[in-house]
C-alpha cells in the first residue's frame, strides 16, 4: 500500500481549509516557520507543500520582507486553463467541441437574458459590429465572433459557463481559421444571428435567446463538419 507524500498530505490540508473559508482571498498563509512548528514538518516539506499549492493556482509566492504565500480562490480563467488541457491533451475532436457548445450555449443565451446589464449589451453590440464588418481580415472577423460568444456567457454572470465557453470558444477559434470556410456569407450570416440572438436578450427573452442560440450554434456546427469533409481542420 502506497504512503502519501507529507507533502502532498499537507498540501491537501491547506487546500480543503482555503476552499472552505478558513483563508479569505487575499490573506497569507501562517509564515512558513509556524507552519514547520504547527505541522512538526520540515522546512523543505512545507515549501514543497506550498509549491503545490501555487501549481495549483491556489496561492501566489511572493518573495522579500513582506513576502509570503498569498491566497488566491480560483475564478473562471481556472476552469478556463483545466478544460484547455483537457482539450488539447486529450486531442478531443472538433466534433466533439461544437456537440458540447450546443449543449452549452443556448444556456448561456437564456442565462444573459435574464441577468445582462447595459454593460454586457454594450459588449455584445461591439463585438457584433466588428462581425459584420466585411472589411477586417479573417483574424479580426474570428476574434470578434470569439468576443461575442464570450459576451453572451459573462452576460449570464455565471463563472463555471464562462469558464467553459472560454476554453471552447479559443479551441473552435483555432479549428476554424481557415479562409475555405469563413467567407463573405457566413460573415454576414454570423452577423444577422448574433443579431437576432442579441435582440432576445436585449428584451429578456430568454425562450427567444434560447431557441435562437440553439440554432445558430447547430447550422455553425452543421456547416463546419461539411467544410471539414472538403479540408483538413486541426487543433493547435
Amino acid at each position: 500500500m502506497s504512503v502519501p507524500k507529507a507533502s502532498d498530505v499537507l498540501a491537501n490540508d491547506l487546500r480543503e481549509r482555503i476552499l472552505r473559508g478558513d483563508f479569505p482571498s487575499g490573506t497569507a498563509l501562517p509564515p512558513e516557520r509556524e507552519l514547520v512548528n504547527q505541522t512538526k514538518m520540515s522546512r523543505t516539506t512545507v515549501r514543497e507543500a506550498l509549491r503545490i499549492l501555487e501549481v495549483q493556482g491556489l496561492v501566489v509566492i511572493k518573495t522579500g520582507r513582506s513576502g509570503g504565500a498569498f491566497v488566491q480562490l480560483p475564478g473562471g480563467e481556472s476552469v478556463a486553463t483545466s478544460v484547455s488541457l483537457l482539450i488539447r491533451g486529450q486531442q478531443l475532436r472538433l466534433t466533439d467541441l461544437l456537440e458540447t457548445r450546443e449543449a452549452i450555449e443556448p444556456a448561456c443565451a437564456a442565462l444573459a437574458a435574464k441577468y445582462r446589464t447595459d454593460e454586457d449589451l454594450a459588449a455584445l453590440d461591439a463585438a457584433n459590429n466588428t462581425v459584420g464588418d466585411l472589411e477586417i481580415p479573417l483574424e479580426g472577423f474570428l476574434q470578434a465572433n470569439v468576443d461575442w460568444h464570450l459576451a453572451v456567457a459573462q452576460a449570464s454572470h455565471n463563472e463555471l459557463l464562462t469558464g467553459f465557453m472560454s476554453a471552447l470558444s479559443q479551441a473552435i477559434y483555432s479549428s476554424t481559421e481557415n479562409t475555405a470556410f469563413v467567407d463573405t456569407d457566413v460573415r454576414q450570416t454570423t452577423y444577422r444571428a448574433h443579431k437576432s440572438i442579441t435582440d432576445a436578450i436585449r428584451a429578456g427573452d430568454a425562450a427567444a435567446a434560447t431557441r435562437r442560440m440553439t440554432k445558430h450554434v447547430h447550422g455553425y456546427a452543421e456547416a463546419v463538419v461539411q467544410v471539414e469533409e472538403r479540408t483538413e481542420i486541426t487543433l493547435d
